[in-house]
């Protein structure tokens, strides 16, 4: 996400610079009386900018519980590190042990899982605060998921629910979310902002492409019997599944060829934007693994792979945003709410085709980076009608976008003149088999005039597009101990969370060593160090506590090694 761009001012206040759509649904929500406010916008848009700064104004340099609801432990990271941006200290690694929020943190960050499993916890704690319910849709894909959020933040004055692409729910309604049939049917939002209105603005999202390869595939179907077919053959409902995920068998020759594609055209966006990268969207681990393998054989370099039974998943995926590697192979950790805007090229190797997962797929490659006068995005999909439809629904909005944009820079005079001037704002059958398949069509030969491709569609950015309007933040809550200086209204140089983290690690690494030093038992060491720092438990402490322990260890240390 974006760095907000901060105006200087005194001490205890602080001015962001908005886009237009998050100055009118900042007024709204200040505005809006109920205590649940939905807030749709496509990915890239700047939600979390647009939620932070909500929480500013609503908490007015109050004490009061911040919550923040992420789908993934990865976003829970990603979410403490933007909050820092807005002088909030959010705790990443809370669980229930830990009780209440730690006395030197304005929050948390948790999981929808964790609103399950601590369900009671939270409820105390989150009692006359603000929750961001971030991707609130996530709280319906598990039946206890959606209970524990119901229950957890039964008592907190606000809610703010946060979604990218419009949803509905037909089973399970989502807590706090109206709907157009009362408990199920489309969700209401209090304001929405789509991909549409985000490209007509310019420099909030980039115009996407989708390149789709049609295929002859075989395979032996549920019941033994040979089965063959294209993508533009129409065939029973039942066996579409089985179609789509033989052309994404590795083995064939469908997924090569389309990855050799997709290859060549970020090699051609990279000449311009060099750092510009791809990921492909894999089945499962076994699966993406053999993806990376096809690129690498093909590339010469290997892609970083993002799995979720890794533990160091987050790590992978944080180290290739850093860099200018070529591509990244992930199953979903990256399909929704991660943010790397240099990714410019996706493939879409999966059999999951619901517009939801689809469209937070596209919004991968969709968030406009600055300084960038072109930058159109490329998703490549399988010809499968169910993502023919999704990508011609995406495409026909892109369309119509970009003729408005064209009308409104026919008003303009000197458009082209201001553009050195832009800123920067912010489960298979037991008998089946994939036999093979081939790649027909795509890029190679002329595209129907429905799949969304047309060289000559581009958004070119002015100045003004990017111009936004400053608003006043109030001063973050103020923390025991800290006074809230200039420094600390847009938080300081290094994550709190990330400092006591570091803090616990070194702890943790003292009480081996005194393990060792001393023959005793661990739960015996632990006591004693918390009893000479005057702590009751690690979980517990804030940044001075943890120091003042680590400190008590390294004389406990100290002592041991004048003895001998």
């Amino acid at each position: 996400m974006p760095e907000p761009v901060v105006s200087p001012a005194a001490p205890l206040r602080r001015s962001i610079t908005l886009r237009q759509w998050q100055h009118e649904a900042l007024q709204a929500f200040l505005h809006h009386r109920a205590a649940n406010f939905l807030a749709v916008a496509c990915p890239g848009a700047g939600k979390t900018t647009f939620a932070l700064t909500a929480a500013r104004h609503w908490l007015k340099g109050d004490r009061l519980p911040l919550v923040v609801v992420a789908p993934t432990r990865h976003l829970k990271a990603q979410w403490a590190q933007a909050a820092e941006r807005f002088g909030f200290h959010l705790e990443p690694d809370w669980d229930a042990s830990t009780g209440d929020i730690p006395s030197d943190m304005h929050g948390i960050v948790v999981t929808y899982a964790q609103c399950a499993s601590a369900a009671r916890t939270l409820f105390t704690l989150s009692r006359g605060g603000i929750v961001i319910l971030d991707e609130v849709h996530h709280a319906g894909g598990d039946l206890t998921w959606g209970e524990g959020v119901a229950e957890a933040f039964a008592e907190a004055n606000t809610r703010l629910l946060l979604s990218g692409t419009p949803f509905r729910s037909d089973d399970a309604p989502i807590p706090f979310v109206r709907y157009t049939l009362g408990d199920h049917g489309d969700a209401v939002s209090d304001y929405e902002y789509d991909y549409g209105e985000a490209l007509v603005d310019g420099g909030v999202v980039r115009p996407v492409f989708f390149p789709r390869f049609d295929g002859h595939m075989e395979w032996v179907g549920a019941d033994g019997s040979m089965k063959e077919a294209s993508f533009s053959d129409d065939i029973a409902s039942e066996d579409r599944g089985a179609r789509l995920r033989t052309a994404l068998d590795a083995d064939g020759q469908w997924l090569p060829t389309v990855l050799v594609k997709a290859d060549e055209k970020l090699r051609q966006i990279r000449k311009q934007q060099p750092d510009a990268g791809g990921l492909v969207i894999a089945m499962d681990q076994e699966h993406a693994r053999a993806c990376a393998a096809l690129l690498e054989r093909w590339t010469g370099e290997a892609p970083a792979i993002a799995l979720s039974d890794d533990p160091k998943a987050s790590d992978v995926i944080e180290a290739y945003a850093r860099s200018d590697q070529s591509w990244v192979v992930a199953v979903r950790m990256i399909s929704e709410g991660v943010d790397i805007p240099r990714l410019r090229v996706a493939v879409h190797a999966t059999t999951t085709v619901t517009s939801l997962f689809f469209r937070q797929a596209v919004g991968r490659i969709a968030r406009w980076t600055p300084g960038l006068t072109s930058q159109k995005a490329y998703f490549y999909v399988p010809d499968d009608p169910r993502l023919r439809h999704h990508a011609q629904n995406i495409a026909l909005q892109r369309r119509h976008s970009i003729d408005k944009r064209i009308e409104k820079e026919a008003q303009r005079e000197t458009a082209l003149d201001d553009l050195n001037r832009a800123v920067q704002i912010e489960e298979q059958p037991s008998l089946f088999q994939a036999l093979s398949s081939t790649a027909l069509g795509g890029e190679e030969t002329p595209p129907p005039a429905d799949d969304g491709i047309d060289p000559h569609e581009d958004i070119v950015i002015a100045a003004e597009d990017l111009a936004g309007l400053p608003i006043d933040l109030p001063p973050p809550p103020k923390l025991p101990g800290r006074d809230v200086d200039a420094k600390a209204a847009l938080g300081g140089l290094r994550a709190k969370h990330a400092r006591k983290k570091d803090l616990r690690n070194w702890n943790a690494d003292r009480v081996l060593e005194l393990v060792r030093a001393t023959g005793m038992e661990h739960p015996m060491v632990n006591a004693e160090l918390n009893k000479r720092s005057g702590i009751g438990r690690v979980a517990e402490a804030d940044e001075t506590q943890l120091r003042r322990r680590l400190q008590a260890a390294d004389d406990w240390l100290e002592s041991l090694r004048g003895v001998r």
